[in-house]
C-alpha cells in the first residue's frame, strides 16, 4: 500500500487490485465520514489534492456523486425524549 500514498494513478491503483468506481466510493465515502456538508468547489479541491493524477480526474463526477450518496441520511431524525430512554 504505500505505492498508493506517493502514487495515486489508475495504473497503480490496478497494479495492486482497485478499480476506479470502487476506489472513488470508498474513498469519498471516507472523505464524507470526516467533512459532511462541503460544497462542490470544496470537494473538488480535495478531489484533486487526493488524485493529481490526470487519469484520475475524469473520475471527479463519479468521486462527487459517491460523496453525495454517502453523506445523504435518510433516517428520521431522533426526538430527544426517544433518545433519553
Amino acid at each position: 500500500m504505500d505505492l498508493l500514498v506517493s502514487e495515486n494513478q489508475p495504473e497503480t491503483c490496478l497494479n495492486v487490485g482497485l478499480d476506479c468506481g470502487t476506489c472513488m466510493r470508498k474513498a469519498a465515502a471516507s472523505v464524507g465520514a470526516i467533512c459532511d456538508g462541503l460544497n462542490s468547489q470544496g470537494l473538488m479541491r480535495i478531489f484533486f489534492e487526493m488524485y493529481p493524477s490526470q487519469g484520475c480526474h475524469p473520475m471527479a463526477p463519479v468521486f462527487e456523486s459517491a460523496y453525495r450518496e454517502a453523506t445523504t441520511c435518510e433516517c428520521e431524525p431522533v426526538l430527544a425524549s426517544a433518545a433519553a430512554a
